[in-house]
């Protein structure tokens, strides 16, 4: 079911939705800046808060950002693009975090926290303390393409830069791109982690694919343990035996499905992601935030979609 919003025509691709104080947020990506939406209940009309923060030195393409409150202030990672054109863009898409005393910012004081690709933060704190997921490369393989790493934080703003990769492609419906490079490679794509614990369990839900193709889709791996150093558990990732099982994709009345967040409200799991309506693939058809119920019990998730009610 799509959220409903103020204002209309925009796209909310990569929707990170954050709860502060009895208010919820919406982080979405956008070209000029970490853009913004409020609102006081998840179905209530969603109030487009517009550019909360960017960097403002000619950067363009902020990329599915995420927040954390930790003592007492709020910090957004997001990635973007400096000064880089044309089809190799991805290798300039940096991870940066910014600082601010109010959810809806303005976020400043930005600082890079790698010299390499990484895109599609979740930042969480356990009793270990703060951890980043993101997305990373990894070409030396036969399946060169983006995987889910994660790296300890000392601080908000410094990373142990260890990052670990934690989830791999194992299946086609994973696959970017064929040939990518020219060199024969298929180029294969994990990104938008999102992690959780229910009970028992410790959940990763991952986009997986590209966000043009038929096969992009939402899946999870999962850990039964209490450890509390995320870099120290090895997750499984959940399949049908050995075929792809996604949690979400394409359906009679969305498609593009993908990179999401959740969040629990009065004990229901729910998550927020981007779909488009049936037409043109690409940007010519921009992707909007949805939202459906999950059910999370005993290492499963299931997905309840309707297209006009949860």
């Amino acid at each position: 079911m799509k959220l409903k919003f103020d204002v209309q025509g925009r796209a909310q691709a990569d929707p990170y939705i954050f709860e502060d104080a009895g208010k919820l947020y919406l982080y979405v990506t956008a070209r000029d800046g970490v853009e913004a939406y409020s609102a006081d209940s998840l179905l209530d009309v969603w109030h487009y808060e517009g550019i909360i923060g960017s960097l403002g030195e000619g950067e363009y393409g902020y990329w599915a950002p995420s927040v954390i409150k930790y003592e007492g202030k709020y910090y957004v990672y997001t990635s973007f693009v400096k000064g880089a054109q044309g089809d190799k863009k991805e290798e300039f898409e940096y991870m940066y975090v910014a600082s601010a005393d109010s959810p809806l910012g303005p976020f400043v004081n930005w600082k890079k926290l790698y010299d390499y690709f990484s895109i599609d933060s979740h930042i969480v704190q356990t009793d270990a303390g703060l951890f980043l997921w993101s997305a990373m490369d990894n070409h030396a393989t036969n399946t060169p393409g983006t995987r889910i790493f994660i790296d300890r934080m000392l601080d908000p703003y410094t990373p142990e830069g260890n990052p670990r990769e934690m989830l791999t492609p194992d299946f086609k419906e994973e696959m970017f791109r064929a040939n990518r490079y020219g060199d024969g490679r298929d180029y294969y794509t994990l990104e938008g982690a999102f992690w959780f614990k229910e009970g028992e369990w410790q959940y990763v839900m991952y986009s997986g694919g590209c966000f043009e193709n038929d096969t992009y889709h939402v899946g999870y791996a999962v850990a039964k343990t209490d450890e509390a150093d995320l870099c120290k558990i090895d997750f499984k990732k959940v399949t049908d035996g050995e075929h792809f099982n996604p949690v979400l994709i394409k359906n009679e009345y969305e498609e593009g499905t993908g990179h999401h967040s959740v969040i629990k409200l009065d004990g229901q799991y729910y998550a927020i992601y981007h779909a488009r309506d049936y037409g043109d693939k690409g940007f010519n058809n921009p992707r909007t935030a949805r939202i459906c119920k999950l059910h999370v019990a005993d290492g499963v998730i299931t997905a309840e979609r309707y297209e006009d009610h949860l």
